[in-house]
């Protein structure tokens, strides 16, 4: 295929660039030798996101919970509706660079860029498959429980790739397993996504040896080599790590997935919060306003004064910030396409984004640490989940550790067959722990808790 430009001003591709034709590729995991036997209306990357949407773990996320409790009278976000939100403005924004692509590049064929927002739109509904229950407080409780917990005493029996993967659990790495991982009874190469959807969904392309202190990674060792096998088809870029580590440049969708995905849930948990009563309506609208300059601003607020319901208020004001947000990443990522293609581009869209709409951001980011994750429903959840989910490892780590005990059997018995608890190696027993764990919804880990502590029992 002919390498893409970078820009319109570089007419010659280096071969240290990565190019759209290659980087769009509808091949599927796991049905690479069927790629020329499919038809039908759809496009390989719709069937994706049709594929996700009637998928169990997309159904399971409506049960687990994204910063706030699970309604009770009042609903905010969960993790299937943030997906669902996520996967609305990616294609939006995905569609808008498209146009501003498929005109800088008239050499690359129109369907390469017509994909984009198809792509785009399926990786943002499959970004939080991982994620564990109860939240980030879920991924945590599963990494401390390695490094601080009753796991610890594992480390002797585990290579240091696989006990780095442990004590460094990350949802996005998960849902990477989630998607690919052959399960019992699964048909090969998981849910045979295209290679571009799985790339686009992987944030932190090396592996955790990798993830220094912040803990990010993308793939767990027992990925690696099918990440590194997509990686290669699509001409993502190698990029130079100590020993044996792996570490790719980002495919150049996931800009886009990262984008959408932080505009959803930083403007949404301020719309959640004012819903709680945690932030005032005017603490929100004075947020909101910030995103646009005084002549639109007055034009909004003039429009805001014909409606009386505040949270229909901070609807309208919503819907406005993500607009302008959107079209900032636009601009982002087409002024930085060079940097982006050749690996060398820092940061996120969002951190490029320094006009008025930058700022307002960053002052969205500090109300939410300062008001939102520290208020005591959302640190009574995290504590909550800390406790159910160290207790679950706990006990099932013990169990496959253990499978001769007659609790173990019991126990075992009431994990799903999917999960390899009879896996031949240590690590491979550990995995079908946290599988099983990581895909339970809040209500499901909070019933078994209940059971295993004798606190409930079958209904006679």
């Amino acid at each position: 295929m002919t390498p893409s430009t970078p820009d319109s001003t570089n007419k010659t591709a280096s071969p240290q660039t990565m190019n759209w034709e290659r980087l769009v590729s509808d091949m599927r995991l796991g049905l690479e030798h069927f790629h020329d036997e499919r038809r039908g209306s759809r496009s390989d990357f719709q069937r994706d996101y049709d594929r996700l949407v009637f998928s169990s773990p997309f159904r399971r996320l409506q049960n687990k919970t994204q910063v706030f409790p699970l309604p009770g009278s009042i609903f905010v976000h969960n993790r299937l509706t943030h997906s669902i939100e996520v996967a609305c403005v990616g294609r939006s924004l995905a569609n808008d660079i498209a146009a501003g692509l498929r005109s800088r590049h008239p050499e690359v064929p129109v369907e390469t860029f017509d994909a984009i927002g198809e792509i785009v739109a399926a990786g943002c509904l499959a970004h939080d498959l991982g994620n564990p229950p109860f939240g980030h407080s879920g991924e945590k409780a599963i990494a401390t429980f390695f490094s601080e917990g009753a796991g610890r005493e594992l480390r002797s029996r585990l290579s240091a790739q696989q006990w780095s993967d442990l004590i460094n659990f990350e949802g996005n790495a998960n849902s990477l397993r989630v998607l690919t991982h052959q399960f019992r009874g699964r048909r090969p190469g998981g849910f045979a996504m295209t290679y571009s959807t799985l790339a686009s969904i992987v944030k932190y392309p090396y592996d955790s040896t990798l993830a220094g202190g912040k803990g990010k990674f993308g793939f767990f060792t027992s990925e690696r080599d099918c990440f590194k096998r997509i990686a290669d088809h699509l001409g993502i870029l190698r990029l130079p790590s100590e020993g044996e580590s792996l570490r790719f440049a980002r495919h150049p969708l996931v800009y886009i997935v990262e984008a959408a995905d932080d505009i959803c849930y930083e403007i949404m948990d301020i719309e959640d919060a004012h819903k709680l009563k945690i932030l005032s309506t005017d603490t929100v609208i004075s947020l909101l306003l910030a995103f646009f300059s005084d002549e639109r601003r007055a034009s909004i607020t003039e429009r805001m004064s014909h409606v009386d319901d505040p949270n229909e208020k901070i609807a309208y004001l919503r819907s406005c910030a993500i607009g302008a947000l959107v079209n900032c990443c636009r601009s982002a990522f087409l002024d930085n396409e060079s940097s982006i293609l050749d690996g060398t581009f820092q940061g996120s869209l969002l951190s490029h984004v320094d006009t008025i709409e930058g700022a307002a951001y960053k002052a969205c980011t500090e109300m939410s640490w300062q008001r939102i994750y520290c208020a005591p429903d959302v640190v009574d959840i995290e504590l909550a989940g800390n406790k159910i989910v160290t207790f679950l490892l706990e006990k099932l780590i013990h169990a496959v550790c253990n499978p001769e005990l007659n609790y173990s059997r019991l126990l075992l018995s009431k994990v799903p067959r999917q999960y390899d608890v009879n896996a031949p190696d240590l690590f491979g027993k550990v995995q079908a722990v946290l599988d099983h764990v990581s895909a339970m919804t809040d209500v499901y880990a909070l019933d078994l808790y209940r059971k295993l502590n004798g606190m409930s029992l079958p209904a006679v």
